[in-house]
């Protein structure tokens, strides 16, 4: 059965679930780190706050390597650009792990950003395209679930397999399985080509559409909220809450179930009411962080919480993206890669000021203030967007390298509702 037929009696197209497979290896490298620290930082001879330039470093080659690969790759096959991210990112973790230098590391790590960004900027219009205009939020959504199923399963995976084989094991368990991600990819994803209109010029001229920058302030805040609060979530669950150090991993696994159940409503319901879903979802997230202040003294409540602020954040991110991406209509490759780097700059800023606020008078409550009033200024742009009209699906444009007789599988064109 063609990817479209698939996708007309409600299911998705398998490129969409192989697509989510390398989200899943990409955010699982970008947030393992954390718990490989101390081991990383003993064995390359460096301190754990040195060591943790990988994770800066990371997340600054996503912010600025994203829109900058999606940009180099852009008239190269899209099937080739995936192959090839998946090749490089494999080969940034060999580096790596053969490596007893910090400063080898630390451009691997560069270089594996970059490789993750072209991935993402493809496959999110590879996925909208496959998928039609109709489910392209789920699309989009199924694909994020490989992003937060990373922090259930992959990075707490990945730290337990550290500490039994060093930080090198779960490099090199990456560095297998994107290789072979990457002939899935070769084996599913259809040949494509850009059509002779997408330029480079087409791409930057997307970028005046007004509703595109709403789209990525909201992610940028939401995000920013979300992740103010989780980085320094530890601290509060157990200086104030109460909680065991030694159960605070079950605790951060309830936030994982909850972002996942998130990203599952957001691709649902988003694609039908992408206002009302992101508007109501991101209130949520402001009134559970701001609660968690007065509120997170007890466990349970810290737990609920926690959980909830999970479950309405990242109910937003798969929406914003869908709209971010339909926006720049026939030239969506450079808005897919700012999506990314919007996602990367929120978790940047988040991060740095609810540190400050931690130190500050606020103490361990600091932070989830800081995520509570990123959460409520998310409400600012998502009612611009409101206000700018109504969101149908659009287009997004990727033609097929077959005959015309077989234009029926997922790379077809969509048909524009504008």
């Amino acid at each position: 059965m063609s990817s479209a037929a698939t996708t007309a009696h409600g299911k998705l197209p398998v490129v969409v679930r192989v697509l989510a497979a390398g989200t899943f290896l990409m955010g699982t490298t970008e947030f393992v780190i954390a718990g490989l620290l101390p081991e990383l930082a003993g064995d390359l001879g460096v301190s754990v706050s040195h060591a943790g330039l990988l994770i800066t470093a990371f997340a600054l080659g996503m912010i600025v390597g994203g829109p900058a690969m999606a940009m180099a790759t852009l008239r190269m096959p899209r099937r080739q650009t995936l192959v090839l991210a998946l090749t490089v990112f494999a080969l940034g973790h060999v580096v790596a792990a053969l490596s007893s230098s910090f400063a080898v590391v630390l451009i691997a790590r560069v270089i594996t950003a970059l490789a993750t960004g072209a991935f993402w900027a493809v496959g999110f219009v590879i996925a909208t395209a496959a998928a039609g205009p109709e489910r392209s939020t789920r699309a989009v959504g199924v694909m994020m679930g490989g992003l937060t199923l990373a922090n259930v399963v992959g990075v707490p995976l990945g730290s337990f397999v550290g500490q039994f084989t060093g930080w090198r094991g779960p490099f090199w368990a990456l560095a297998f399985l994107a290789a072979l991600a990457a002939v899935f990819v070769g084996r599913f994803i259809p040949r494509v080509e850009e059509r002779a209109a997408v330029s480079v010029r087409a791409e930057v001229r997307a970028l005046r559409q007004g509703p595109l920058w709403l789209a990525l302030a909201a992610a940028v805040l939401i995000m920013g909220g979300v992740m103010a609060a989780y980085t320094y979530i530890t601290p509060l669950l157990t200086g104030r809450a109460g909680i065991p150090e030694g159960a605070v991993p079950l605790v951060l696994i309830a936030f994982g179930i909850g972002a996942l159940g998130g990203t599952a409503i957001g691709g649902r319901l988003g694609g039908r009411r992408p206002m009302a879903t992101t508007i109501t979802a991101a209130a949520a997230t402001a009134v559970a962080l701001l609660l968690l202040v007065p509120l997170s003294d007890g466990p349970m409540t810290a737990i609920a919480l926690v959980f909830l602020m999970a479950l309405t954040g990242f109910t937003v991110n798969p929406v914003v993206t869908s709209l971010a991406v339909r926006s720049a209509g026939d030239a969506p490759t450079l808005t897919s890669a700012l999506t990314t780097s919007a996602y990367n700059m929120g978790i940047a800023a988040g991060s740095a000021l609810a540190g400050h606020a931690l130190d500050s008078s606020l103490g361990l409550t600091g932070p989830a203030l800081v995520g509570a009033v990123f959460a409520a200024l998310t409400l600012l742009p998502l009612i611009g967007l409101l206000r700018s009209g109504p969101h149908r699906p659009t287009r997004v444009v990727l033609q097929h390298t077959a005959p015309a007789g077989e234009r029926g599988d997922a790379a077809s064109p969509a048909p524009s509702q504008r």
